[in-house]
């Protein structure tokens, strides 16, 4: 009997792709003995000097200066040299090797878009190896046994600086936790959506029903959350769907003015409701039951994580896993903030790909967020009786 080629990592391609947005992002085919393994990165708008540091090249005649050839060079090189021959099941010391070959804090030489599509590849090659679901594999990796399916926040109306309006805040999202199950889950975002719009439409005529970077638009905090309000009422879920919103505040730094009475709304969760410095203040929210969730607060550093988790600054964690640059370091920041215990939200960025490895958020359009809930779907259908979906303990889902 022949013996099994044992499957190590033969060959490392990258490419420039574009993103959502239509800005540039890394794309990587990741190659073993088991086949091809290709992953792209998503890209944010950088929130600061604490998250990992996207490469790009910097010249403003090619993509306004957006390019990411030298990244893709990196891989295609330095990257590649180093990984091939190793064994894609490792993550953590591909990982590491990444880290490094990089030798910097922040990922800026070889940089963190670059590090991390290599990353997300090589997970995939993994899980093909092991011949397990993607899921089940960074389960293990994460020492995981119990599989549960997060409650979707769908973005139902944008803000800020994703969006052209008046809205200070960023985002308003819904929360199905009274479903029974992720696809009525989606069901109930998906029925919600296209009853707002239907609201919107009544109310402000159809220019009203704009689509920004994470999905619908609209004007200033509270208008948009009667809308919502009665875009629920109209669905019959009623109790079923809450509302959660991020304010942004590090935008504008007034994020106290911009929290609604609770009693007015079904609000269970807020999302930076004070500056990324202003950590006197958010000591308050350890009085409150909401969920209180950090992101420009912590910006998935480990460092500023522990400081909160100290400070009781917050009470759960939005990991956006290009902010930290290597699957291995999103799943222990998620291990730190299980620990406390806090929530943890996966997050996508306003510049998303089809790519389906990291499932958030979105509106229920545009085919970048839906290959994260279809994924979903396929994940529930796979796991049949056995599909446990967070509903009214979405806070304790990872």
């Amino acid at each position: 009997m022949r013996k099994a080629v044992p499957s190590v990592i033969t060959k490392i391609k990258a490419r420039q792709i574009l993103d959502s947005r239509g800005i540039p992002t890394v794309e990587v085919d990741l190659f073993t003995h088991k086949g091809m393994f290709r992953a792209s990165v998503p890209s944010g708008d950088p929130s600061g000097m604490y998250e990992a540091l996207e490469l790009r090249d910097g010249d403003k005649g090619t993509y306004l200066g957006n390019s990411v050839n030298r990244a893709v060079k990196n891989i295609n090189e330095r990257i590649s040299e180093a990984l091939v021959g190793m064994d894609p099941i490792l993550q953590s010391q591909i990982d590491q090797a990444m880290i490094d070959l990089d030798k910097t804090e922040k990922k800026g030489e070889l940089g963190a878009n670059a590090i991390l599509a290599v990353s997300i590849a090589a997970c995939k090659a993994g899980a093909a190896e092991k011949e397990v679901p993607l899921y089940k594999h960074i389960a293990d990796l994460a020492g995981k046994t119990n599989l549960t399916l997060p409650v979707p926040a769908f973005t139902v109306i944008s803000g800020g600086k994703h969006a052209g309006n008046n809205l200070a805040i960023q985002d308003i999202m819904i929360l199905p936790i009274g479903a029974s199950s992720f696809g009525e889950a989606l069901q109930m975002g998906s029925e919600t959506y296209h009853h707002l719009k239907a609201v919107i439409a009544e109310k402000y005529g159809a220019h009203g029903c704009n689509v920004g970077e994470d999905g619908v638009t609209f004007g200033s905090i509270r208008e948009g959350l009667d809308l919502v309000k009665e875009a629920i009422n109209r669905t019959g879920y009623n109790e079923k769907i809450k509302i959660a919103i991020d304010v942004a505040a590090t935008d504008f730094c007034k994020g106290e003015e911009f929290l609604p009475p609770n009693s007015q709304y079904p609000i269970v969760s807020i999302e930076d409701p004070f500056d990324k410095e202003d950590w006197e203040h958010t000591k308050s929210t350890a009085r409150v039951t909401l969920q209180v969730v950090g992101d420009d607060l912590l910006m998935s550093n480990p460092k500023r994580i522990e400081r909160a988790i100290l400070d009781s600054t917050c009470n759960a964690l939005l990991l956006k896993i290009n902010q930290i640059g290597t699957v291995t370091e999103a799943i222990e920041v998620v291990k730190l903030a299980n620990d406390v215990p806090w929530g943890v939200v996966i997050s996508h960025r306003s510049g998303e790909t089809e790519d389906s490895f990291i499932i958030k958020a979105g509106a229920p359009c545009r085919g970048e967020r839906l290959a994260k809930y279809n994924q979903l779907l396929h994940i529930e259908e796979e796991l049949g009786d056995h599909a446990i979906y967070a509903g009214e303990d979405y806070r304790q889902c990872l």
